[in-house]
């Protein structure tokens, strides 16, 4: 069992986002050249094909079936870091020699597969717990991952085609399950990695189409809190929500968006904050 309560999500409004991403990514890449199918995305060592690979390559993983064997030992690579690394470089590798059509025909016939199979879940599989990639936690919590996955890799293939989300394109199910995905994260953005000292309150103020606030409290342990209980934040953390999302995936920030990060409170705990947003594997 998992040692902390269970997230149970939806699964028509969890679907309905990973759906809608597939989507995006599908129209994103329908008539590429294949010299925007090489083009450099916002990840290091990757072009664009290299990124719907990828997502190939996961959704294989979850139908059960194997990587290929590399043609190299991917595990040499600067940008490959751990286990699943290697197995991301694996189909990265073997796809990288396939045209861009080929990948894109790849990406609907697993996506097409995956949307089936879980359309078919029943409501037990989708509240089973299992390993995640945030530890134990129900299928559903699973699912909301891949959407916060594949929508920050749209990011990454918009940024390298210089193809940024419009306003609108932002406020969409996707983007909003992603930023739910990421408010989870945040006490242990701050508990565990910034190590805001006992008694903090901290509170993200995002902006733009996407703007929400997110709050989390240090007490004992760190935790998301829907308020403060009428106490102010010790530490506020003003910026776009998009480049919030930018920041804890470890990328690079989105230039068609504001960059300026507002601190004000204990500015050392915000400054580290920043600095240890990264938290995804």
């Amino acid at each position: 069992m998992a040692d902390r309560p269970v997230t149970v999500l939806d699964k028509t409004t969890v679907l309905a986002g990973l759906f809608a991403v597939w989507d995006d990514i599908d129209a994103l890449a329908d008539g590429l050249s294949e010299a925007q199918w090489e083009t450099p995305s916002a990840l290091t060592g990757w072009d664009v094909k290299a990124v719907v690979s990828h997502i190939i390559g996961t959704e294989c993983f979850l139908q059960g079936i194997s990587p290929p064997e590399p043609d190299i030992d991917v595990k040499s690579l600067d940008h490959v870091r751990n286990d699943i690394g290697v197995m991301n470089e694996c189909w990265v590798r073997s796809l990288s020699k396939e045209s861009g059509a080929e990948v894109l025909r790849r990406f609907r016939e697993v996506t097409n597969t995956r949307r089936n199979v879980l359309a078919d879940l029943s409501d037990a599989d989708w509240q089973a717990v299992l390993p995640t990639p945030a530890g134990m936690d129900s299928y559903g919590r699973f699912m909301r991952i891949r959407v916060f996955d594949c929508w920050m890799h749209e990011q990454d293939i918009r940024i390298g085609l210089d193809r940024p989300s419009s306003d609108a394109q932002l406020d969409g199910p996707a983007a909003r399950l992603s930023l739910d995905e990421m408010a989870a994260s945040m006490g242990f953005v701050v508990g565990k990695l910034a190590k805001a000292p006992e008694g903090s309150r901290v509170l993200f103020e995002l902006t733009g189409p996407l703007a929400r606030s997110v709050r989390v409290s240090v007490d004992g342990r760190a935790q998301v809190v829907d308020d403060f209980g009428g106490a102010e934040p010790t530490v506020t953390l003003r910026l776009d929500a998009l480049q919030f999302t930018r920041l804890g995936g470890g990328r690079p920030l989105c230039p068609s968006r504001d960059q300026e990060i507002e601190f004000s409170g204990d500015r050392e705990v915000a400054q580290r904050i920043v600095e240890r947003m990264n938290f995804v594997i």
